[in-house]
């Protein structure tokens, strides 16, 4: 028996997660139940919060079952879009919530025909956890949405210290993720993430939107806000007139400094797919995140994007980066993170980053969906377990 999946997370297709990319590939093996949610990001009176809404209304009242209507639906997997609250600060707003979704989640989860295991990477199902007729919860910790921008931390921060503690099973994206866990109480299994290397390594010709910009380019590309630190653009902006700085992506209230370098290009968001033709079309790619403590809990898929594409890549020296960190430049200061870029226009991709880069080889997405699913099927006793492709990455022992 191949036991079904009950999933919470972000819209499938609205941006390739680590939670789609690992069901994609345990499909069609485990059907798989989708719940695209509401969201963590309180409504506020702006343009992406009425884009947003604009979307979630087609969603609930199309008579269409996805929330990405250009991609096919994968086979074995159903998603459901459940009307919601925006909100979660209150009692009353977490009592609505929960009454909305034990409504419209009853009937798709029994259609499954047997009970599923309960996935989520957001804390907003923590009233869930107890009354849905699942077999157990697992928490995949992803980031911290306690510390994000925008974001109603104190609220995400209480959900999620209820979810920690009623899951049956936690799993980590990182060690550092790990160690957060540690320290609400719990020890978590750490299953890092992928990367596709045949999506990124496929020759692709440039970006033909980025052909009017002189080169050497650099880019940035992933979600354009306050993560980023101005004292390093400033830094690039003011050192470097002849380098064209790049940011590719949505803007959700970044620096506002950062609209008055008049240098740094906002090309805005573009498909998930030409992102190879980005990088194709620039010399050096760039993370220059701020040290703050959303960043240094972060695990930024970009990271091994990047050194897949093969370009030089120069970033801030944080925690979820320093694995990699012989495949790419780690930088802490601005005159640094300049020197590096200057260095790589120049000498391009040095050869032991090069060869460090090999071990991407062992990171792809079907390997980590295998670890994956190990763990999420432990002690199930009804399980097709596969055995474990490889070993796993632990917290350590002991609290």
């Amino acid at each position: 028996m191949n036991i079904p999946l009950l999933v919470f997370a972000d819209d499938w297709g609205r941006h390739p997660s680590s939670c789609q990319h690992l069901i994609r590939h345990l499909l069609p093996r485990h059907p798989t139940l989708w719940v695209n949610t509401i969201g963590t990001r309180a409504p506020r009176l702006n343009w992406a919060t009425m884009q947003r809404a604009v979307g979630k209304f087609a969603q609930w009242f199309s008579s269409l079952d996805s929330g990405e209507k250009a991609e096919p639906i994968p086979e074995g997997l159903t998603i459901v879009n459940p009307k919601m609250w925006p909100w979660f600060t209150k009692r009353i707003d977490r009592a609505i919530n929960r009454k909305a979704l034990l409504a419209q989640l009853q009937k798709p989860i029994a259609q499954l025909g047997s009970p599923p295991i309960a996935i989520t990477t957001l804390p907003i199902v923590a009233d869930l956890m107890g009354e849905l007729p699942v077999r157990s919860w697992v928490y995949y910790c992803v980031d911290d949405f306690g510390q994000w921008p925008g974001l109603d931390g104190p609220t995400l921060t209480r959900m999620e210290q209820i979810v920690v503690q009623k899951a049956d099973r936690i799993i980590s994206a990182g060690e550092n993720l790990a160690q957060r866990m540690q320290a609400l109480g719990r020890l978590s299994k750490i299953v890092t993430h992928g990367v596709d290397l045949e999506f990124w390594q496929t020759p692709v010709p440039p970006a033909p939107e980025l052909a009017r910009f002189p080169h050497p380019r650099v880019a940035f590309w992933g979600v354009v806000d306050s993560r980023l630190d101005v004292l390093f653009l400033r830094q690039l902006h003011n050192d470097c007139p002849n380098v064209t700085i790049l940011l590719v992506g949505p803007e959700q209230a970044p620096p506002p400094e950062i609209h008055s370098l008049s240098r740094i290009i906002r090309i805005g968001a573009l498909p998930f797919s030409k992102l190879p033709s980005v990088a194709a079309a620039v010399d050096v790619l760039i993370m220059p995140y701020a040290d703050l403590p959303v960043t240094r809990a972060m695990q930024p898929l970009k990271l091994k994007e990047y050194l897949a594409t093969g370009r030089p890549a120069v970033a801030r020296n944080l925690p979820g980066n320093l694995p990699w960190a012989d495949a790419l430049d780690l930088v802490d200061n601005p005159l640094d993170f300049v020197k590096r870029i200057l260095e790589r226009i120049e000498t391009g991709l040095p050869e032991a980053q090069k060869m460090a880069r090999l071990r991407l080889q062992q990171e792809g997405w079907q390997t980590k969906a295998e670890q994956f699913r190990e763990l999420i099927l432990e002690g199930e006793p009804d399980s097709q377990s596969m055995g474990n492709p490889d070993p796993l990455e632990t917290t350590p022992k002991g609290k």
